[in-house]
């Protein structure tokens, strides 16, 4: 199994209510990738956060395998939430993929 973990920080330039309206998106969106995209096993999207923290969310991935990675990543439905709600409005991203024994 492969995880894929992503952190994003939103742009500066968003309310707070903004912010809220697009991390509710983004969850559902991505979330809603399981049982869309062959090979995605889980997802998880965290949108809250301790203060200690320097993102705005997370993406939590598991996926059956680096084939699957790769094929999760251009996916016609991935690549809609990816350019439609998060793209837009992110400033940073951050990514971490590693495999589970």
């Amino acid at each position: 199994m492969v995880k894929h973990i992503i952190l994003w920080q939103l742009k500066d330039e968003l309310s707070d209510s903004e912010k809220d309206t697009v991390k509710k998106e983004i969850k559902e969106g991505l979330e809603g990738l399981v049982g869309k995209v062959p090979g995605l096993l889980e997802g998880h999207v965290q949108t809250t956060h301790l203060d200690s923290s320097n993102c705005d969310l997370m993406l939590n991935c598991t996926l059956e395998d680096e084939a699957s990675l790769k094929g999760y990543a251009v996916h016609p439905a991935h690549l809609a939430v990816a350019n439609g709600k998060v793209r837009p409005y992110t400033k940073s991203r951050m990514c971490i993929d590693y495999t589970v024994d």
